[in-house]
């Protein structure tokens, strides 16, 4: 039963960044500068943990350390700061199914950093250790055929006009003043747009691996991530000193880009956050990483539908090669989970018998000794 809780949530968690891939990539083409967005939605989220934080944990929160500190804002500068910017960056480029599609490479990258970090073991003799090294190794072969192999035809889109169009965009450098405001972003270009994605998804699948360090030494999880909210938008505030002087720019009005900053600072920077992190505290940032596949096609519809967009034969080829990928390592994953599982049930068989052994030998020596006093007797 809570193995289906923690199902739940990440499905949930995959639901919700659904959600925001839509209404991010139409405020970002709408003028919304990124790094603007990413200070105000951490903002939101931080002050709406902090008093829950405050009050829940007062008695758990374990003292802050200047070793902890550093930890959480590297925690923050990687899955944060350096993600999240290029994300955008490259979403700006590219289209959310593009995003959601290389999101598959994740499983792959974090269990290669696990296994670097020794979080994870792997016996190449066996088999379920080939399927992960080769899923892996598949993973991102495909990944690379997704980003460099645009060929092939265009697949009909499921309706012929988007409902939003994102083409009658008129924003300018001057606009925006930032690395997500040039024309150059407003034009497809899906080399680039996917090499900035897949780089941030290096940055995310690093943030996985050390969540799970930092949780360990640092359980409080309200306050872990309200101080990462914290340090996300310092972070980014100082990186608009440079890149979104303009005050224009952190200006809001009731439109889309205020419902993406509402949305994205209560939902994914506080919700789904602690849902994540409450995940990688339990079963480890392997599992969290293994719910991407959903997310591509609950986007992959949207977009369809919203955006008409139109895949490629080789985008379907580079997809289906990461998720073939995917799969090789999560069957690794289930079976080594399941072998885990099992090795406790037969030690404690092996102990049981032991313990039974020793009961018969102990009622074997006992009855000498009463023999011989009731011989006496």
């Amino acid at each position: 039963m809570k193995g289906l809780t923690f199902f739940m949530a990440m499905i949930l968690v995959q639901l919700a960044y659904g959600g925001s891939n839509i209404l991010i990539k139409i405020s970002i083409g709408r003028g919304l500068n990124q790094l603007v967005f990413v200070v105000y939605r951490h903002v939101i989220a931080m002050l709406l943990l902090g008093p829950f934080a405050y009050a829940l944990e007062r008695e758990q929160r374990p003292p802050l350390s200047v070793s902890v500190i550093t930890k959480i804002f590297v925690l923050s500068s990687l899955g944060t700061t350096v993600h999240l910017n290029l994300y955008y960056a490259g979403l700006a480029y590219t289209s959310p199914t593009v995003a959601c599609a290389l999101s598959n490479v994740i499983p792959s990258l974090t269990f290669v950093l696990a296994l670097l970090f020794g979080m994870e073991k792997v016996k190449i003799t066996s088999k379920r250790g080939q399927a992960k090294v080769a899923g892996a190794v598949i993973c991102v072969g495909g990944s690379l055929l997704f980003a460099l192999w645009k060929g092939g035809f265009p697949l009909k889109s499921f309706v012929e006009r988007p409902l939003i169009n994102m083409d009658d965009n008129t924003t300018s450098t001057s606009t925006t003043g930032s690395l997500s405001g040039s024309a150059g972003h407003e034009k497809q270009n899906w080399i680039k747009g996917s090499v900035l994605i897949l780089i941030s998804y290096i940055a995310w699948s690093a943030w996985l691996i050390l969540q799970a360090l930092v949780s360990k030494v640092y359980p409080a999880q309200l306050s872990l991530n309200t101080m990462i909210c914290f340090f996300a938008s310092l972070q980014s505030s100082l990186l608009a000193l440079f890149f979104a002087r303009n005050p224009t720019l952190w200006k809001l009005d009731w439109n889309v880009q205020l419902l993406t900053i509402i949305y994205c600072g209560v939902v994914i920077s506080a919700l789904v956050y602690i849902l994540q992190t409450w995940c990688i505290s339990n079963k480890g940032p392997v599992f969290v990483a293994m719910f991407s596949p959903p997310l591509l096609i609950i986007v992959a519809i949207f977009s369809a539908i919203i955006f008409a967009e139109q895949l490629h034969f080789g985008s379907l080829v580079g997809a289906f090669v990461i998720i073939v990928g995917l799969y090789c390592v999560l069957w690794g994953k289930r079976t080594d989970i399941l072998l885990a599982d099992q090795q406790p049930a037969a030690f404690q068989k092996d102990s049981n018998s032991d313990h039974n052994q020793v009961l018969e030998i102990s009622m074997e020596d006992g009855p000498p000794t009463n023999s011989v006093s009731s011989q006496r007797t």
